[in-house]
Parts: structure tokens; C-alpha cells; sequence
């Protein structure tokens, strides 16, 4: 076993290098380093003779937004990644903010996405899109181009990536004592057996997902969670044209009936899928009749990859404990009604590492819980309203066909469309005009009170 531990913890530097994942291809960046002001508690002790050590466990947009932003802080930095060609099952749709916030080259953007058709359970189509300006688009992404460019740039910022599998930790007994990591290592040098190592650090930011172990350490709680299953399909080139710069999304019962379907274009192929909360056991089902609705359009397409995951549907109860928080989806931050999680998930990481850097004034001196949750207080006051809204709609829309009938009828307002664009690409809560708000008020129940009285006619023949 090998291991890597301070004697005494608060004055020794790590003694020998770890080895690091050495990517295929490496990444030069063209914008200056981010220098970050900080004010670190004066209670706070200084470290000596060393800097603040930070273990990142997971690889995704969370762990890989997060080690970049430690390291450029002055931070010590470990990430540890168990499959560093990890393909997670993911519809892969990004805001434009995201593309200038996490300055992301358009290279690893595979589409475009300009024109969006939503389709109802009774296959009405309602074309999205036409309010976008023309410089605006949703980006499409290959989890395993995009994670990987995370890494490889936190890497390159000073970042020690690590391909291994994290077991459990030992928790600090007082402040001045460090969390000891246990986790199987991947060098190369034993094939896939590994071998056991240990490190030491002074905080975790647990980024590894939806069944995080660093979650279960810090008894963080249980959630709801979907299962998202999806199939990538290499589909004839005549056909992709019509996939060049769309997307289509599909509600109804028999797809999910309790989130949607999609077909999303790639670069050579487009990703089919679907979610659930309610009916896992069901979810090859619900992915046929997805297929199935689309059949005409990806016909003469094959199979090339079959991916599942489980997706949280909301925060955990408990997010930080100590100097240990969590964040994308081991923190529970995919959203209702449409099921994003990237760019939440690489906020939340980044927003997770500015506060540590921020208390531990680059590094020089020790964190605490304090430090912490001032990235909770932040990510709350910021995004809790747009979960909340979601889950509203999600409530409201997609309980019933009729419901969703109401919905897709709704998604034809160019007000709506233009009220849900600015606020998905963007982020931010778009400002509304009070008369069209009131249109739209009414507008919506009247669509309601159709469907319900659908609904009420389709029980009665149902009888």
C-alpha cells in the first residue's frame, strides 16, 4: 500500500509526487490566469511551511470546474477519478453562458442547437426558437470531450489528477488533524486491480455524482432520483441533416410519465433517451416508445453505445459537514421539469473552490465550516428560485397527457419562448412585461381548464 501523510499535519509537505493522469493531448490556454482577492477569518490559523491541500473526488463538470479554480488559487490540489474516459448518459445540452463563463473552446461543441420541436403525447409539434438572436444557440456536448477538457485544464493550472477509485475517508478527530483518503489507484502498473494508497487533506469537495461515497460519509442524507437512459444512434448522413442544427424533445405517458424524451444531435450520431422517477423498472419501455416516436426520422440508424445513470430530483438534505461540501449532482442540483445538471453542476464546483480559496486566503491558511458555507449561502440565494419554479411545472404539466397537451399548446407563445430562452441561456430570472405576463396568466388556465375537462372526457370513455 502506498500513502501520503504529513508528520506533523500541519507543517509537512507531501513528501513524494503522485503520479498524475497524463493526458493524450494537452491544452493551451490563451486567457491569463484568474487572480483571486481574498480575506481570510482572522481566527483562522496559518499553515506553515506548505499550502491548504484539497481533495476533489470526481471528474465531471463539478470536480473538474472546481480543481481548476483551486489550483489557479494557490490551493494544493488532488482530483481523483475512477474512469477517466467516463461516457455518462446525459442529453449534453449547455447554456450560452457557459460557453464565456468557463471560456470553453467551440471545438468540443459537437452542435448548435437553434430550432427545438416540442411534441405532444399526440404527436402536435410546436416549433421553438424562432425569439433566439443570431448569435444565440444551446450548446451540444459528449460528456467524455467535455469532462475530459475540464480536467486535462485543471491539470495544466497545477492540478494532480489521479485515475482512482474512491473507497472511504477517515474524519478528522479536531480541527488541526487531516482527513485520511483511501482509494484503489490505476497506474498502469498492476492492470485493472489497482493498488491500495491513502493521501491526507485538509478539506473534500465531493463531486462524484449521484451515489457519492463522500456523501454517505458525512451521513448527508437520501434523495429521490430518475433514471436516465439513453442510446447513442448512428443514423444514415441524409438523415442527420435534419438533426444539423435541432433538437426534439417528446412528452407523453408512454415515453416517461414523469419527465421526457429526446433526440439530440451529436457530431456523427444523435443520443436518444429518457427519464423517470416514478417507474424505473419500466424505463426500457418508456426508451422503445421514445424510439418509436421518432421512428421515421432515425430510421436505418444503429446502436452504438447503450448508457443508465441515476440523476438526483433534488438537494440533499444535508450538503456540507465540516470541511467537507458537495456539489453537482452528489449535492442534488439537477433541476425539475428539464432535467439540466451541467452547468449547474460546474458552477456549483467552482463556486464550491472560490469559497476555499476566498477563507483560506490562497491557500496559507486553514478552512473551516464558516469558510464552507459561505458557497451554500451564495448558491442558494442565486439559483433556489429556478428550482422551485421547475418543480412548479413540472407539478403542474406533467402529470397528465392532457396536462402536457396544455403544455406543448402553452410552448407556442413566442412570449413564453422568449421568457424560457432568456432564461435558460442566460441564467438569469428574465425581466417580464406586466401585460404579457397577464395574457400569459390567462392564456395558461385556459389551457388548463381544457385539458382537465380532456381529461374528464377521456375517464368517461375509459368506463
Amino acid at each position: 500500500m502506498s500513502s501520503v501523510t504529513f508528520k506533523p499535519f500541519t507543517g509537512l509537505r507531501r513528501s513524494a509526487a503522485l503520479p498524475c493522469h497524463n493526458p493524450t493531448t494537452t491544452t493551451t490556454l490563451s486567457k491569463p490566469v484568474v487572480k483571486f482577492r481574498v480575506s481570510a477569518a482572522k481566527t483562522s490559523p496559518r499553515l506553515s511551511n506548505r499550502n491548504l491541500r484539497v481533495a476533489v473526488i470526481g471528474g465531471g463538470p463539478a470536480g473538474g470546474a472546481a480543481a481548476e479554480t483551486l489550483a489557479k488559487g494557490g490551493i494544493e490540489t488532488f482530483l481523483i477519478e475512477r474512469k477517466l474516459d467516463n461516457c455518462k448518459p446525459c442529453g449534453g445540452a449547455i447554456p450560452l453562458c457557459m460557453v464565456g463563463e468557463f471560456d470553453l473552446p467551440l471545438d468540443i461543441i459537437d452542435r448548435r442547437v437553434t430550432k427545438m420541436k416540442m411534441i405532444s403525447p399526440s404527436n402536435i409539434a410546436v416549433d421553438i426558437g424562432q425569439t433566439l438572436k443570431p448569435h444565440e444557440y444551446i450548446g451540444m456536448v459528449r460528456r467524455e470531450v467535455l469532462d475530459a477538457y475540464l480536467r486535462d485544464r485543471a491539470q495544466d493550472n497545477g492540478a494532480n489528477v489521479i485515475n482512482g477509485l474512491f473507497l472511504k475517508m477517515d474524519m478528522p478527530k479536531s480541527w488541526d488533524e487531516p482527513f485520511v483518503l483511501h482509494y484503489t489507484e490505476y497506474d498502469g502498473k498492476k492492470g485493472a486491480v489497482g493498488s491500495k494508497s491513502t493521501l491526507e487533506v485538509d478539506a473534500v469537495i465531493g463531486a462524484d455524482g449521484a451515489n457519492s461515497r463522500v456523501a454517505k460519509a458525512i451521513n448527508a442524507g437520501d434523495y429521490d432520483y430518475a433514471i436516465a437512459f439513453q442510446e447513442r444512434i448512428k443514423i444514415p448522413d441524409e438523415k442527420m441533416v435534419y438533426y444539423e442544427n435541432l433538437a426534439e424533445m417528446y412528452v407523453g405517458d408512454d415515453v416517461s410519465p414523469d419527465f421526457y424524451g429526446w433526440v439530440f444531435p451529436k457530431c456523427d450520431h444523435v443520443a436518444v433517451g429518457t427519464g423517470t422517477v416514478t417507474h424505473k423498472s419500466d424505463i426500457k419501455k418508456f426508451q422503445l416508445a421514445t424510439r418509436n416516436r421518432a421512428k421515421d426520422k432515425i430510421l436505418g440508424g444503429k446502436i452504438i453505445r447503450v448508457e443508465a445513470h441515476p440523476i438526483p430530483e433534488h438537494p440533499r438534505p444535508r450538503r456540507l459537514s465540516g470541511r467537507v461540501a458537495l456539489v453537482g449532482d452528489a449535492a442534488g442540483y439537477v433541476t425539475k421539469c428539464s432535467g439540466e445538471g451541467i452547468y449547474f453542476a460546474a458552477k456549483s464546483g467552482r463556486m464550491c473552490a472560490e469559497a476555499i480559496v476566498e477563507g483560506s486566503q490562497n491557500g496559507k491558511k486553514m478552512v473551516d465550516e464558516g469558510d464552507l458555507r459561505k458557497y451554500l449561502e451564495k448558491w442558494d440565494k442565486t439559483y433556489w428560485p429556478t428550482y422551485k419554479v421547475l418543480d412548479v411545472l413540472q407539478k403542474v404539466f406533467y402529470r397528465s397527457n392532457p396536462a402536457r397537451e396544455a403544455f406543448v399548446e402553452m410552448c407556442a407563445d413566442e412570449y413564453v419562448q422568449k421568457m424560457t430562452f432568456d432564461s435558460y441561456l442566460y441564467k438569469t430570472v428574465a425581466p417580464g412585461n406586466p401585460l404579457e405576463d397577464l395574457k400569459l396568466a390567462v392564456n395558461t388556465i385556459g389551457s388548463l381548464v381544457r385539458a382537465n375537462a380532456l381529461r374528464k372526457e377521456m375517464e368517461r370513455l375509459n368506463v
